[in-house]
């Protein structure tokens, strides 16, 4: 087994008027026996009800993921190293949520190996988006994975009848033998039974690796939906797991106050019962696309029955005095990193201290401890659920989207064509500056007539309540200047009114933070971006574009929001890039005046 780092099992929390709460969940969490009973799979711990408990009762496996795939290190390393000596350079995993998140924390985190294979994700349904990740690679030496728990999710499906039309013109054009075929450069991470089944080309593919049915999509980064794309960068997985190991077997103290996931969980639920649930990660430069992987973790587990804890990843760093009382500080520190970002990093996080906002410091001693980090934070996530009193392992609203998406699809094929994201009832309430805003409804049916975009930004931006989150929905290709963009719209927004912002990418959000959107507590802002797309893509064999798709996902996500009687309102950008500046201008100038709630 190779040398591990090891890990600092407990987190540093500061919790300042709050710890009277924090010391009575641990009393009754010690009372009750939460630990013993977390790892004996007891599902009481979550829900008296016997329907539900027979549910969470099937979502235990990722208790035993790191023992159990311990005992696949050989096999895991042996796939790598076929790969990599059959020729392959690159590979494209296809994914959503989980099965997409953890693979690109380990390649932005360890990049490659000498020698191995480069790694990129493919996440998003925008045709431009698609061209970007796959249009510039060699077909016949890119291995593309299939990460589907379900072998129903729309996208990666989409994602494979794209890549096995390509490979197919590939070798047809490199006159290969009939019997050679696109399967053989593909593989699938997928569940047994009707999920594999469910998949194209199954019995077609180089290989399926059958993930224990178990292990729900986001707790599954210490599975074969992380160790598989980890074997392939040459990444060390016997380390990775050994980090994870020592930490599961931390989280096995008895004691809920020195059992490192125990406590972080009932520090994350207290605080968040009090009203402090925007838990905002302050991570590290090498290390910091953690932070997206755990704000699915956290969204999707806990933003249910009108409760949740809202994860702010990536919001940039401001003033002490823009941070509203319901933050929570979550400082994830690489033990020798240094640097301006890291100082300023740590001194807010001090001034915030001292402020009285809680705070919890966890001290990652390597990069490899990230697989510690991964149980740490499933043990931290489940404990949470369990003070909240939701189940962490369901996801109810996920479907309504999707579902709406479907729905908006199948009008598409059977009349006239149509743009998916033209609401039915409404035209655009501006048109202005290469920008056109889409009310919803009770924007709508409010409006006066003498409309200007920063008149209904205005309207709009009266309509959060003081304890929101404003989230920003861009379903449109990511790009670094469209990163930017995106960041400097949080900064002007959370510095003028003082409320935490999140942002994603569409529709990778729509498998993470988009069951928190619609089912966690109903205080959310949205503003969702949408684009042209001058170069669309077909999917080969499928009655609609990517371009149609990913529109329909705007189209369905709005409509999901509205119906939760949650204010949102789509810019249409004529040009991205241009687009987010004048909106980043639009916005400054509706903000003129508005005062921080207090």
């Amino acid at each position: 087994m190779s040398d591990v780092t090891g890990v600092t099992p407990l987190a540093r929390l500061s919790l300042g008027e709050h710890a009277d709460a924090f010391e009575a969940a641990v009393a009754r969490a010690r009372e009750e026996r939460w630990v013993e009973r977390l790892f004996a799979r007891d599902p009481s711990l979550w829900s008296s009800d016997a329907r539900v408990q027979a549910a969470i009762g099937e979502r235990f496996g990722w208790l035993g993921s790191p023992a159990r795939f311990t005992e696949q290190i050989a096999s895991l390393e042996g796939f790598g190293e076929g790969i990599r000596d059959a020729g392959f350079t690159t590979a494209i995993v296809a994914g959503m949520g989980g099965s997409s998140l953890a693979p690109d924390v380990l390649a932005r985190t360890f990049g490659t190996a000498d020698g191995w294979l480069a790694l990129r994700v493919l996440d998003s349904t925008d045709p431009a988006a698609v061209a970007a990740v796959v249009d510039d690679l060699d077909p016949l030496a890119t291995l593309f994975i299939i990460a589907c728990k379900s072998g129903t999710t729309t996208e990666p499906l989409a994602f494979q009848a794209d890549a096995w039309a390509r490979i197919e013109a590939a070798l047809r054009s490199h006159h290969a033998p009939r019997n050679e075929h696109a399967g053989e450069l593909m593989v699938a991470i997928t569940d047994p039974g009707k999920s594999v089944e469910a998949i194209p080309h199954h019995d077609e593919l180089r290989e399926v690796f059958l993930n224990p049915p178990d292990i729900g999509g986001r707790y599954a980064a210490l599975s074969y939906v992380g160790l598989i794309p980890a074997s392939l960068i040459g990444l060390d997985v016997d380390a990775l797991l050994a980090s994870a190991l020592s930490m599961a077997g931390a989280c096995r103290e008895p004691d809920p106050a020195a059992n490192p996931g125990v406590a972080l969980g009932l520090a994350m639920g207290t605080l968040a019962k009090a009203g402090r649930d925007k838990l905002t990660f302050l991570a590290d430069p090498e290390i910091v696309t953690f932070g997206a992987w755990l704000e699915q973790l956290i969204a999707e587990s806990t933003g249910k029955r009108g409760v949740g804890i809202v994860p702010v990843d990536r919001e940039p760093l401001g003033e002490p005095s823009v941070y509203g009382r319901d933050r929570v500080i979550v400082r994830l520190h690489l033990s020798g990193a240094s640097g301006p970002k890291i100082d300023a990093a740590d001194q807010l996080t001090d001034a915030l201290e001292a402020a009285g906002h809680p705070t919890i410091r966890i001290q990652i001693l390597d990069p490899i401890d990230l697989g510690a980090e991964a149980f740490r934070w499933e043990v931290a996530t489940a404990i949470s659920g369990a003070v909240l009193g939701i189940d962490p392992f369901d996801q109810p609203n996920v479907e309504e989207a999707k579902n709406r998406t479907r729905a908006l699809l199948v009008r598409h094929e059977e009349g006239p064509t149509r743009r998916a994201t033209d609401a039915d009832a409404a035209a655009p309430l501006v048109l202005e500056g290469g920008l056109a805003l889409h009310g919803d409804a009770p924007l709508r049916l409010s409006a006066n007539g003498n409309h200007t975009l920063v008149g209904e930004l205005r309207r709009h931006l009266e309509r959060r309540r003081p304890n929101a989150y404003l989230a920003l929905q861009a379903f449109i290709a990511p790009t670094p200047s469209r990163d930017e963009g995106l960041a400097r719209i949080r900064t002007l927004l959370r510095d003028s009114t003082g409320c935490a912002t999140t942002a994603g990418y569409g529709p990778r959000f729509l498998h993470s933070t988009g069951q928190l959107h619609k089912g966690g507590a109903p205080i959310g802002w949205f503003i969702q971006l949408t684009s042209d797309h001058p170069v669309d893509r077909p999917i080969p064999g499928w009655p609609y574009t990517f371009g149609e798709l990913i529109d329909a996902q705007a189209q369905g996500d709005f409509e999901a929001i509205e119906a939760h009687d949650l204010p949102i309102i789509r810019i249409h950008l004529a040009d991205p890039e241009t687009g987010l500046a004048a909106l980043e201008a639009a916005l400054a100038s509706a903000l003129e005046g508005t005062t921080q709630p207090r």
